[in-house]
């Protein structure tokens, strides 16, 4: 009888090894068909062709010094050492005992012990002349950067004008022409400055510094502005408190003269609060100051959010006043230091009732019924009559012809 033996054939799509389907498929010259994927390390890290364990910092490592070929220790150990077969595992090219030379022993960590290498220990270093020119390069010490920072920082230096801005800088500046109504009762700390920066052009003598203009300006404002708003509902007289908040109540008035208000509406109005408006958009995000841009806070300490009509500046934040103001309908005293009182209501509170009777929708606060400043008017401009003053006064030579 024959022996009996069992029988598996191997498809022709599957490997040899795996004996799964293959998908990088290699042959050997007798048409033995392996694939080569399962075999390669994915991951692209080192390992024994033997044992095809993948090196770690773990790893016994060894290279024989006459091919150069590296293994596992623990593959020359049992297929070598042990039968004493001193046979490459891969070319099967003789070599010595003497021929294994250690890589990596995870016993003797001595070896790697960087701090014990001797140009390490000596600060030793070789001088690259083509290194030391890069590092002139500010890119040199960037040394992993995405696709992005990379056409950043090209653009920038397409731009870059800090050799222009240093330049600017180093130069004097202009000096104010001081006499004796804007002169400040300090100095303009030239002399130090110049003393202890090397930046500054050097200064001997010590100079009073010059108030700014707008502040001599104001010292003439001493009265109250009045301004009348003619709206749908209505006359509101309002007194601005010009002597005590001459920034504000200036862009108030000014914004009037050029009828900046007109045909504007109260975009938000809220019962036992406040009735808002001065934006040229109607939304509450719009509006400019007479200047074009945001102007400081003038808190006072005798001017409150107390009682009924009381004129305030609306803001988005500190310092950032612009054209919209709104009127109480009650004292609102936790808006003080945070929002700018620059007037009052003198007349007309029987149209500031008229404006709060108006229903509002509960989500926007926006009045149902449209509240329109139609056009205003300026009774008293106390501005005038300080930039009058200002002509006639001796010294302000600068600021007559900024006047005129």
């Amino acid at each position: 009888d024959l022996p009996r033996t069992n029988f598996r054939r191997l498809s022709f799509d599957h490997c040899s090894l795996s004996l799964q389907p293959f998908e990088y498929p290699v042959c050997t010259p007798d048409g033995t068909v392996f694939d080569i994927l399962p075999f390669s390390p994915p991951s692209g890290k080192y390992h024994c062709p033997v044992l095809f364990t993948v090196f770690t910092n773990n790893s016994h490592i060894v290279a024989i010094k006459t091919t150069g070929n590296v293994f596992a220790y623990e593959a020359v150990e049992q297929l070598n050492i042990k039968p004493k077969s001193y046979k490459d595992l891969l070319t099967d090219e003789p070599f010595t005992r003497q021929d294994i030379v250690t890589l990596q022993d995870p016993t003797n960590l001595d070896k790697f012990n960087v701090s014990n290498f001797f140009h390490v220990k000596n600060n030793i270093k070789v001088i690259d002349p083509d290194e030391e020119k890069a590092k002139l390069d500010p890119s040199y010490y960037l040394k992993n950067t995405n696709t992005e920072t990379r056409e950043t920082l090209l653009e920038l230096y397409k731009e870059f004008k800090g050799d222009e801005i240093l330049a600017a800088t180093m130069k004097a500046p202009e000096k104010k022409k001081v006499d004796k109504l804007n002169a400040a009762h300090y100095s303009t700390g030239a002399v130090s400055a110049s003393f202890t920066s090397t930046a500054m052009v050097p200064e001997t003598t010590h100079e009073a510094a010059a108030i700014d203009e707008d502040v001599v300006r104001y010292t003439y404002v001493k009265k109250k502005g009045y301004v009348r708003l003619h709206t749908n509902k209505g006359d509101l007289n309002l007194e601005l408190h010009c002597d005590m908040t001459p920034r504000t109540c200036e862009n108030f008035i000014k914004l009037c003269k050029k009828n900046y208000y007109d045909g504007t509406i109260f975009h938000r109005s809220i019962r036992n609060f406040v009735i808002q408006g001065g934006d040229p958009t109607g939304t509450g995000t719009g509006g400019e100051s007479y200047w074009g841009k945001p102007f400081k806070d003038e808190f006072k300490p005798n001017l409150s959010h107390t009682g009924r009509g009381v004129l305030s500046m609306a803001n988005s934040g500190p310092n950032t006043n612009k054209s919209q103001f709104f009127i109480t309908f009650r004292s609102c005293v936790y808006l003080d230091k945070k929002h700018t009182v620059f007037g009052r209501v003198v007349g007309g509170f029987e149209t500031l009732t008229a404006m709060e009777n108006v229903e509002s929708d509960p989500k926007t606060d926006r009045p149902k019924e449209e509240i329109r400043i139609q056009t205003t008017t300026v009774f008293v401009d106390p501005y005038e009559e300080a930039d009058a003053q200002v002509r006639i006064s001796p010294g302000l030579y600068g600021l007559q012809a900024k006047i005129k």
